[in-house]
Parts: C-alpha cells; sequence; structure tokens
C-alpha cells in the first residue's frame, strides 16, 4: 500500500543573474529597423491593477466546474483547480475520490513552516490498515507522472528570463510550467499555492488520497520528483495561516491539532447557486504580457532599481470574481 507520509526536506538554491549588453559593431551596416507591432489597447500604466481594468473580457476565462475542487474548511472555502493534461491519471483518482466522499471527515495532518501543508487520511500509515479509511473504488497504486509530453502542453506562453531548473518556462493554462524540448517533457512546477501528490521513497506510491499544497518559498528541487495537479486559486490563506506542526516535518502529534475537513466536491456536483463564481486571466493573452512586463519592470514611486527580470513563481495570476 502507499506511504504518504513524504520525506521532503527543504532546500536552498542561490543564483546570480547578469544581463550582457553587446555593443553594435560600427564596421556593419545598421540593421534594418523592425515593424512596428500593432498598438495595443492596454495602457502603459504603472499600476498593474490599471492594465487589468483595461483588459478585454476576452482575455479572461472561467473556471471550469469539472476541473474545480472545494475544500470546505471551518474557516471557509479553499477554490482549487486541477490541470488534467498534466496528470491524468492522478486527475482521474483525485475526481473518484471527491464523488466518493473519501475527503469528507478528514483533516489537515501536516503544517510544516516555510514548506507545505498536507491533508489527507491519519491513519494511512497504520501498518496494518485496520483504521484507514477505504479509498473505494479509486486506483491504490499509479504511475508517477513527475512529467508529461510537451503536447499536453497546448497553450504554453514561455517566459524569456533565465531559469535555473528548466530550460524553458512560462505558463499553459494558467500553470506555471517547466519545458525541456529536447527531452519533449512539460511539467508543473512547485510554485506557491501549487497542490502536489504526496509520496514515498518509491515511485508509483502517489495516488492523490494525500495532496499538500505549498505555503512558503517555492522549492523547486521538487520540480519533477512528485506528481503536482493543480494549484490553490482562491482561499490559500486558509491552508497557509493553520498553526505549524511540531518539527522536523510538520506533523501533527495528536487529533486536536488537526484542522478538520468538512468536505471536497467537485464544482460540477455543487448547485451552480453555491459555486464560486470566479474567471482567471488567460497566460495566452495579451492582458498578460502586460502585467508580467509590468512586474518584471516596475516604474512605480517606490522602485529606485527596476530589476528587468521576473522569476516564474513571482509572476502573478490575477483572479476575479465574474461580474453579474
Amino acid at each position: 500500500m502507499t506511504l504518504l507520509r513524504p520525506a521532503l526536506l527543504v532546500a536552498a538554491l542561490a543564483f546570480a543573474i547578469v544581463q550582457l549588453a553587446s555593443a553594435a559593431d560600427p564596421a556593419k551596416p545598421a540593421a534594418k529597423p523592425e515593424a512596428k507591432p500593432a498598438e495595443s489597447t492596454i495602457p502603459k500604466s504603472k499600476a498593474m491593477a490599471d492594465i487589468l481594468a483595461a483588459s478585454p473580457k476576452s482575455d479572461w476565462r472561467p473556471l471550469d466546474p469539472n476541473n474545480t475542487l472545494y475544500m470546505e474548511l471551518p474557516a471557509g472555502r479553499v477554490v482549487m483547480e486541477l490541470a488534467p493534461a498534466f496528470a491524468p491519471l492522478h486527475y482521474d483518482n483525485i475526481r473518484t475520490l471527491v464523488r466518493e466522499h473519501y475527503f469528507d471527515g478528514l483533516a489537515i495532518i501536516r503544517s510544516h513552516d516555510n514548506y507545505v501543508v498536507q491533508w489527507g487520511d491519519p491513519n494511512d500509515d497504520d501498518k496494518d490498515k485496520s483504521k484507514a479509511k477505504s479509498m473505494g473504488s479509486a486506483k491504490t497504486k499509479l504511475a508517477s507522472e513527475f512529467t508529461a509530453p510537451i503536447s499536453a502542453d497546448k497553450h504554453f506562453t514561455r517566459l524569456n528570463d533565465f531559469d535555473g531548473y528548466a530550460p524553458e518556462v512560462g505558463f499553459s493554462d494558467g500553470f506555471p510550467v517547466g519545458h525541456d524540448p529536447k527531452a519533449g517533457q512539460a511539467w508543473l512546477t512547485h510554485c506557491y499555492g501549487a497542490i502536489g501528490v504526496a509520496r514515498g521513497t518509491e515511485e508509483g506510491t502517489g495516488t492523490g488520497s494525500s495532496l499538500y499544497v505549498i505555503i512558503g518559498h517555492a522549492p523547486r528541487h521538487l520540480d519533477r520528483n512528485i506528481a503536482v495537479v493543480g494549484r490553490v486559486v482562491q482561499g490559500i490563506e486558509l491552508l497557509s495561516a493553520v498553526p505549524r506542526g511540531p518539527a522536523p516535518m510538520g506533523f501533527y502529534e495528536n487529533s486536536g491539532e488537526r484542522t478538520p475537513i468538512k468536505s471536497i466536491r467537485l464544482a460540477a456536483d455543487v448547485p451552480a447557486a453555491e459555486r464560486s463564481q470566479l474567471e482567471v486571466l488567460r497566460t495566452d493573452s495579451a492582458t498578460f504580457q502586460a502585467t508580467t512586463d509590468a512586474r518584471r519592470n516596475r516604474h512605480d514611486d517606490f522602485y529606485l532599481r527596476p530589476a528587468g527580470y521576473i522569476e516564474l513563481c513571482n509572476v502573478p495570476m490575477p483572479v476575479r470574481p465574474i461580474a453579474p
């Protein structure tokens, strides 16, 4: 059976980014000026809020209720979006677990400071499984799905900024993605709010019955070592604010410390009037390009030296209520 308490270790990686400017060779004729792109309707504004306010409706997309989960906690609702193209086996298994009410009455079992919050069955590591909750018709063993074929990355919007963990990085349908064109592989990255499948030390031990979300500095060293299945769209503060568990890994020692999960539901199974009506900025849109560049080159009054660079996990992903 699956061991779902992974020995995840916090690591840090520091790197320097050097931008080189090459001088023009005076002996060569001047290059022909490039054609000017068509004028954008998006203002060159100091404020990201102004860019978003001026964005056309077509630059936003509503959450698909078939790919959206609602986790109901005592403090409120956490909205999560799944990415079926990147981990289809885990996607199907998680939906099966949710529809069979596996998570109802379980708990947040771990809160590791500056790292992850994890939920699932606190009795899953019981040796004889007599106390563990049945997974019903869900599969108890799956292929790892650490990466997906690049064909799954249908709408890849590349960042031209350097990344230390992948040859290319960018976004696909709102999800931060690593890209290796030579290997033909794409994968979801461990940015803040990413949802991963907890597993043991062996491959194939993660089923989706225990999941975690990143609540601290992005542990990108986990990329391609654990299946990432989605991200938190709204309510991350309800997870990041739960009390921290004891060292070394943040697993709670008794039931009184755990936060109970009332239920997890697929949005498609929730009456329309009770759904969270949200839309997210399309990452293949002109507005996304403009907001990313505004964060890469900040010109508002506070910043004296714009970085001219943005890290994948620092790219904002705007979410807003759908206007009636």
